[in-house]
């Protein structure tokens, strides 16, 4: 069971009763403390309880001892306390029981602050052990919490040799990963609506198989809805048992990569989006390559803000890469509305930045003829088609008639003497450019 599955009031009064833990009831109430929420996750509960309503026994405070006061007092007795002594004394005597509200906001951010040390530290160890330390075997799956061996410090809460430092009041989420022992290859994808089971779930070894059966297919010409519901299940296994390595970085790549050859916006900003929280995290990948895909996906989403964000945190090292330096040449040739050099970008474009280009080219294309048409009188459908970078004049001449600027001053001469009358076209170009690309839709933005 992954720790995302626990309810926030369930985590809230987890780091409660670790709190109110002394030395004396450590043990008592860390044993009652796992044996009731696994009782909870046995019987369906876990989100159904009021968790702040349950009180652990052991944490309950011990009551004082009676005295039998028919028993005559010693004559070296010492005198009885004042008022204010007896009083103090009662308050002493209670304070066990009490919590105050700051003292837990407190013990919370502590807590808080434990796991995401944890957190950081794991992600290093990944890093050194090439992800392999991702793949934490749980041998029980029937119940919440296994048996785990004890520390140095003798906490039955995590923390090894490996963590010799880990507090003992922090829960080792690592311990409840889920690990899949399916052995298919393929498995198409359906969402989660319960909690996953290790039996439905392919383990680390198995989906690199799947991960090299995949690309064969693809290269076999096989149908993208098929791969693209096998990569988003291989995706899902990755995420389920928490995987973030090397290997989980290459999937997203090709997946965008397929999913920006088959015009797939939605799975492509999905895949980009993940991407840029594993190389964040220090995992190595194409980094270059898909920073040059992020920019050129803002200049589509004309999101000057974000880009020049963006832009202003590149390092050396990326603005340096061919594929970086040609996107922030299509930025400038855009910015400056520079059209000429923007097509001749267009049709040089490095890896698989075309794809993304070709969402918004048709954009700049018609910024370009109204340009051309309010500068000049005539123009040749020739030149039209080499300057704005059309595969031919038959694809020119439908580009002007799907946008209603077919306004030829020989409309019945073959395409390659053909020749646009300006003066008509402009109007309807800008009337176009109004009502179809001056709001901008990304599909599948994040």
């Amino acid at each position: 069971m992954s720790s995302d599955s626990w309810p926030p009031k369930l985590k809230d009064w987890v780091a409660k009763c670790l709190g109110q833990m002394t030395d004396s009831n450590r043990t008592e109430a860390q044993a009652e403390l796992r044996q009731v929420i696994a009782d909870a996750f046995a019987l369906h509960t876990l989100w159904t309880t009021d968790w702040d309503g349950v009180q652990l026994k052991s944490l309950l405070p011990k009551p004082l001892p009676v005295f039998n006061n028919n028993l005559k007092r010693k004559t070296n007795d010492s005198p009885i306390p004042n008022k204010k002594a007896k009083k103090n004394s009662i308050k002493n005597a209670s304070a066990p029981s009490t919590f105050d509200q700051n003292d837990q906001a407190a013990l919370n951010l502590r807590a808080q602050r434990f796991q995401r040390e944890h957190e950081l530290e794991r992600t290093k160890h990944l890093r050194n052990n090439n992800g392999q330390s991702s793949l934490k075997v749980n041998n029980s799956t029937t119940h919440l919490f296994r048996d785990m061996s004890l520390s140095r410090s003798g906490s039955p809460f995590g923390g090894g040799v490996d963590e010799p430092e880990a507090d003992p009041n922090v829960l080792d989420w690592d311990h409840f990963t889920i690990v899949g022992t399916s052995q298919e290859l393929f498995k198409d994808y359906l969402r989660l609506t319960t909690e996953p089971k290790p039996e439905q779930i392919r383990p680390y070894a198995v989906l690199q198989k799947t991960l090299l059966e995949l690309k064969k297919r693809w290269r076999e010409k096989c149908s993208y809805n098929w791969i693209c519901s096998q990569f988003k299940s291989l995706r899902q296994d990755l995420t389920v048992q928490r995987i973030k390595n090397d290997f989980t970085v290459q999937v997203y790549e090709i997946h965008a990569r397929m999913a920006l050859e088959s015009g797939d916006m939605v799975e492509y900003n999905q895949c980009q989006a993940t991407l840029k929280t594993l190389y964040e995290l220090g995992i190595q990948g194409k980094v270059e390559e898909f920073t040059a895909y992020r920019i050129l996906m803002l200049l589509h989403g004309r999101n000057r803000s974000e880009l020049n964000l963006f832009v202003g945190q590149l390092t050396p090292r990326q603005k340096a890469d061919s594929a970086v330096r040609h996107a922030l040449a299509v930025q400038r040739a855009q910015a400056m509305g520079n059209y000429h050099s923007l097509f001749d970008l267009y049709l040089t474009a490095p890896n698989m930045g075309a794809y993304i280009m070709d969402h918004f080219i048709d954009r700049e294309r018609i910024r370009a003829l109204m340009v051309i048409t309010r500068a000049y009188k005539t123009i040749s459908l020739s030149f039209l088609t080499e300057e704005l970078a059309f595969d031919s004049l038959d694809v020119a001449r439908q580009f002007l008639v799907d946008h209603s600027a077919a306004c030829c001053t020989n409309p019945r001469e073959p395409d390659n003497k053909k020749t646009l009358d300006c003066k008509p076209a402009f109007p309807q170009l800008t009337r176009i450019f109004e009502e179809k690309y001056r709001k901008v839709i990304i599909k599948g933005a994040i």
